[in-house]
Parts: C-alpha cells; structure tokens; sequence
C-alpha cells in the first residue's frame, strides 16, 4: 500500500518521546508498503528548530525506508498559549502545501493522528483534492483534555474547536481510538457512526526491549548512575501542566525515611519550576534527567524496581492509556498506576500493579511501603504485566492488524 501519514511530532532519529509511529511506519515499509510521513520541524518539547531547519519552510529526509517531508513550525510553541495556537497553525498550513505540491502520486489513504486536533483541517483538504479516502486517529481527546487542564479557557475558542472536531468526524472515512473509552465516548457523546470506528490502542514494544535485556547489566547500569542500595521508581514522559509532578515530589517528602528514589526522565514546560519546587523543599530522593532516546530509557526501566504513570485528576484523563505505562510492562515492571479511569483498569485486569489515587501524595506513599514490605510483589506483579502486554498489546501484531484495516477500507471503497 502507498500511505500518506500526517503526524506534526513524528520523531527524528534518537528524539526522545512518543514513538508509536515511527515503529509502525519501519514495520510497515519492512513489509514493503510505501509510506509518506509530513511531519513538523518543532519536537514538542524544544523552544526551537534544529539548525538544518533554520531558514527552510521544506526538508526531504529518509528515516530507513520511510520518506519525511520536515514542514514549518512556528517557534513559538512553548512561549505562551497563543504562541502555540500559532505554531499548530503554521503546521496546518505548511503540511497543507506539502501535502498538495511537494508529495507525488497517489496514495491509498491518508491518515492523519491528533493532537493537535487542527492537523485534521490539512488531513481533509488533501484527501478532498487527491481524492483519496481520510483516517482520522485519536491519541487524545481535544479539545477536553485542554480545558480540563485549564490550557484553554477562551469560550469563543472552546466554541470553535468543538465544531472543527465535529467537521473532522463527519469527514473522515475511519476513526481510530487509542482506548476503549474514547470509542464509547465518540459513540454516546458525540454521536459518530459505530461502523466508523476502530480500535488500534498504544502498545509495547517487545522487539526493542528484549533485545536490550539479552545484553543489559543491570548491576553494573545501576553503579554506573548512583543507583545502588535504592528502591528506584522512574517515571519517563513529559513535564507539563497536565502530568502535575508535584504529586511525585511531595511523595518523596513522605518517603525520606525509607530508601525510595525517584528518577524523571523528560522534559516540559513546567520542568525547570518543579526543580526549584523540589530544590526549595529538599525532596533529595527526586532526581531529574533531561530526555533521552527510547533504548537508553529502558535501560533506566530496567534498572528501576517500578514505574509511575501520573497524569493530573480530571475526568478526561479517565479515558487514556499512558504510552509508558506499555514500555514499563515490556521491561517486566510493575506500576504505580496514578490514572483513574482505562488506565486504573489496564493495570488492575493485568495484575501488574497497583491503583495510585491521583494528587494523593499520602495514598501514593502508602501504595509504595505496600511494595517495601513485600518485594515479591514486584516481581510477580512484573512478570504479569510482561505476559498481559504480550497477550494484548504487542505492537508487531497491532500493526498488523492497522494496515489490514486499512486494507480493508481499500476492498469496500
């Protein structure tokens, strides 16, 4: 198949962050189909462009057998609210003209994946114009999740985007959701077609992690980072508004009579205040590293007793997946589960840790002495999350499963 991918954060070879995509688009070409990725020249967490990208509107990359078309995107995305509006824009436009002037041929589908929900605008035109069927996918629900997290409070705004998403449903041929929750939401509150939907969640990633632990030791990565005689629980995402940190650090105030140490891995826009909140309040067992590529993260992941998921206490956040969440299963890690909702389900279905009240820093605590007065939980509780993952989250088989949708949808067109 010849498919057209418009993902405005699609990584760059060794980025730190999300690379759901950049797995199944190297899945997708080693099986020899033709993929297209218009992607922006901004990583989400970075206040500027890369200098290959200074001054250019347009690149051509090639990542293995895929082909990238880096498009513009403003600079101004971690200054301010309106800064990113602006740079999610600027994509919009800047993906539109690639994807109308710069791509040749004809696809056989075109799927776009949000956030930013606005990509949805370029992702329709160009199917309109190349006359080619339009996959929408849902990683977040936008615009809930931004208001629950007080991003956006603008009414007129708020107005605005409902109806864009709405316009961006009606359009698209197919609508993947990345959890169960968004499909019953899309359903019951939205009022999108059942038919149009399917369900290709976030996944583990096997290949790379058994790949690393046949090599990785363990004893001697831990000297190596000051790691040695701790229980060491390493959250691994971003650092903004809506993952509220402030909850790991006040938990480490409540754990400093015991051996617990946190590592976060990431960056953000709320990083640089919650190392001066943690420095003003001498949480010394809460370390933070700056991000690093996929395979040195589960190195950490494996060298740490468990992992967090964390996401601020509001309702929207009730129906998403934490992508590391997978990563810490693949490693054989038990998780400190601080996500109501999918998440609190996936992890309790699985056994392969426990529910963490969100903002509890007291409940937070009191889960993690759970695990220091009983270390074979860890383990049992690693090993159950391996095999659940295994079972149901595999990103090789998922992938699989993606494209045949996607064949599918060709066959009845």
């Amino acid at each position: 198949m010849k498919i057209l991918l418009l993902h405005q954060y699609f990584l760059e070879d060794n980025d730190h962050g999300g690379s759901r995509w950049n797995e199944i688009t190297k899945q997708w070409t080693e099986e020899g189909n033709d993929i297209t990725v218009i992607a922006g020249m901004m990583h989400y967490s970075s206040s500027c462009k890369r200098p290959e990208y200074k001054g250019k509107w347009f690149k051509k990359k090639q990542q293995g057998a895929v082909n990238i078309i880096r498009c513009h995107v403003s600079e101004s995305y971690n200054s301010s609210f309106v800064g990113r509006l602006w740079a999610y824009f600027s994509f919009v436009f800047s993906s539109l003209w690639a994807g109308l002037f710069i791509t040749k041929g004809k696809y056989d589908v075109i799927i776009v994946t949000s956030p930013p929900l606005f990509v949805g605008i370029s992702g329709y035109l160009i199917s309109l114009f190349k006359r080619t069927p339009f996959v929408f996918e849902i990683r977040d629900l936008w615009p809930e999740s931004a208001i629950d997290t007080g991003v956006v409070t603008n009414g007129l705004i708020i107005k605005l985007a409902y109806v864009l998403e709405a316009f961006i449903y009606k359009k698209a041929t197919l609508i993947n959701v990345l959890t169960p929750a968004f499909r019953q939401t899309l359903i019951e509150k939205k009022k999108v077609n059942p038919d149009k939907i399917i369900f290709i969640p976030n996944a583990a990633d096997f290949t790379l992690s058994d790949k690393i632990v046949e090599n990785f030791d363990t004893a001697i990565f831990r000297k190596e980072h000051d790691l040695e005689g701790k229980f060491v629980i390493t959250y691994v995402g971003a650092h903004g508004v809506a993952n509220h940190l402030e909850q790991i650090i006040e938990t480490g105030l409540l754990l400093s009579d015991t051996n617990v140490l946190f590592l976060l891995i990431g960056d953000g826009m709320e990083k640089k205040r919650l190392i001066a909140l943690a420095t003003e309040k001498k949480a010394v067992n809460v370390r933070f590293l700056d991000p690093v590529p996929k395979a040195e993260v589960f190195k950490y992941i494996l060298a740490s007793d468990m992992g967090a998921s964390v996401l601020k206490n509001v309702d929207t956040f009730k129906t998403v997946y934490s992508n590391k969440t997978f990563d810490y299963m693949s490693c054989k890690r038990p998780i400190l589960m601080a996500i109501d909702g999918v998440s609190k389900e996936l992890v309790e279905d699985a056994k392969a840790g426990v529910f963490v009240e969100p903002e509890n820093p007291e409940d937070f605590a009191k889960k993690i002495r759970m695990y220091l007065n009983d270390p074979k939980q860890v383990i049992v509780q690693g090993e159950n999350g391996y095999k659940f993952a295994k079972a149901n989250f595999d990103r090789t088989i998922l992938a699989k499963k993606y494209i045949e949708s996607m064949r599918k949808l060709m066959s009845i067109r």
